[in-house]
């Protein structure tokens, strides 16, 4: 299964949108991404207390809204204000921090925008938007989903994976040909995600210098698989500096290539370079020389679309 999908050249995946130029996940970076070129727009998703599927990066929402203005006593005790903890119609009212100063992008559609520029979006109006992008543009870019901590959504009562299948399909993502990649760090999640509910979705085992050892332990990558077609490394899990001060890409990288998986390393960005580059523009061309992902995540996707078409 995971061999069979290939790519011409490495695929820019936007980051939560153009996320180093305008706020992450807001329909104007999901709209300047789309016109930079990006292959695929990153959703990260969590659940409402009513079932509604957000597009937000954090289980909590006041990193990113004016929550705690808005509802000043709607906290848990570890002082977070949870998103499952609302319902869609409360959510709706919050605006999002760092919004006010955002125009509409020239190329982004009337519509949908207009409505829900300042505020959280649930993920079925953003792949709604994206697909008026789509329609509207010469380049059509694809969607790239993250099921966010489906364990703790269980604990919570909600089965945020079968949602999220289900609100894809009605968006027209149901088989391993639709443009969407569906990612997780949960590894058993993804396996009930092809062996349980039964998707044919591209799937995608995010991993990161925290995760489970076993993961990437002898016949892990194997076993990952048996159920993804692509690994997604912290791209420092790939490249490392030898005791020669030689830059080499880790035993990772053959590994998963023997394994059959495509490999997806995020995130690049212009926050902490490593020693050995000194540039965003020097770390891309690195990567794409020497490990030849088949698609990287960047908060620049110009930037990656750029350098890659240079390389």
């Amino acid at each position: 299964m995971s061999g069979a999908i290939t790519t011409k050249r490495p695929l820019v995946i936007a980051h939560r949108g153009a996320s180093g130029y305008l706020p992450e996940h807001t329909l104007a970076a999901k709209a300047l991404a789309h016109s930079q070129g990006a292959d695929f727009l990153e959703q990260d998703v969590v659940a409402t207390r009513d079932g509604q599927l957000i597009v937000c990066h954090d289980v909590y929402l006041e990193r990113v809204t004016d929550v705690k203005t808005r509802y000043p006593a709607r906290h848990r005790t570890d002082g977070h204000f949870y998103a499952i903890d609302f319902d869609w119609h409360e959510i709706r009212t919050l605006r999002r921090l760092g919004d006010d100063s955002l125009t509409k992008p020239a190329q982004a559609p009337d519509g949908i925008y207009a409505d829900a520029a300042q505020r959280i979006c649930a993920l079925a109006e953003e792949i709604e938007f994206i697909h008026s992008l789509n329609r509207a543009q010469r380049h059509s870019s694809g969607i790239y989903v993250e099921i966010k901590n489906p364990r703790w959504h269980r604990e919570q009562g909600c089965d945020i994976t079968s949602t999220v299948l289900r609100v894809l399909a009605d968006c027209g993502y149901a088989n391993a040909a639709d443009p969407i990649f569906l990612q997780c760090f949960d590894a058993v999640e993804l396996r009930r995600v092809r062996e349980e509910l039964g998707s044919s979705l591209r799937l995608v085992q995010l991993v990161g210098r925290g995760s489970p050892p076993e993961l990437l332990a002898s016949g892990g990558l194997e076993r990952i698989a048996e159920y993804a077609t692509a690994l997604g490394p912290n791209y420092r899990l790939l490249l490392d500096v030898s005791d020669t001060d030689e830059l080499v890409m880790t035993p990772l990288v053959s590994e998963a290539r023997r394994a059959g998986l495509l490999l997806h390393p995020y995130t690049f960005n212009r926050d902490a370079i490593p020693a050995y580059a000194e540039t965003l523009e020097e770390l891309l061309a690195l990567a794409y020389r020497m490990l030849v992902p088949d698609a990287v995540f960047c908060d620049y996707p110009d930037v990656a679309v750029q350098v890659r078409d240079c390389v």
